[in-house]
């Protein structure tokens, strides 16, 4: 995987902090954009989940670039959840909008959670990888449990 710039990252950082409705123009746009998002990141955590489990070699440049890409993609996707972005044909639960404070401190504990893993990740030790990831992971999974169909 290829280094991205600097001004990528800040880029993508700087959009996060936009209002919503700043970003979107449509509620077709928001569900677009935080669907990307979470693709996005579920690819390069793959990565880092392969190497924590054994699946693929460990590396630690590797690792490193996945997880920073991670961190910047874990901000971004909440802005999304915003009014009427709720009925599309997604794989969102209602559940989302009713419970939308629980929902923002579930997101919030995994864009945490994903700093740990970042800094983890720069330590370049397999074994910190490996615990950060599977607390990552936890908090994904206690979310797509209670906010995600499958």
């Amino acid at each position: 995987m290829k280094h991205l710039p600097q001004w990528v990252l800040a880029t993508a950082a700087a959009l996060s902090a936009l209002p919503a409705a700043a970003q979107f123009q449509k509620p077709e746009d928001a569900v677009k954009y935080r669907q990307g998002a979470f693709q996005v990141m579920g690819q390069h955590f793959g990565r880092l989940g392969a190497m924590a489990n054994g699946r693929v070699p460990y590396d630690a440049k590797v690792a490193q670039e996945n997880a920073a890409l991670v961190e910047v993609m874990a901000k971004l996707p909440w802005a999304a959840f915003g009014p009427g972005t709720d009925g599309h044909q997604t794989k969102a639960k209602a559940e989302i909008w009713t419970e939308k404070a629980k929902f923002d401190q579930g997101a919030d504990k995994m864009v945490a959670e994903v700093g740990k893993l970042a800094a983890a990740a720069k330590m370049g030790n397999l074994d910190a990888l490996k615990a950060a990831f599977g607390d990552t992971a936890a908090t994904c999974k206690a979310c797509h449990d209670s906010y995600r169909n499958k």
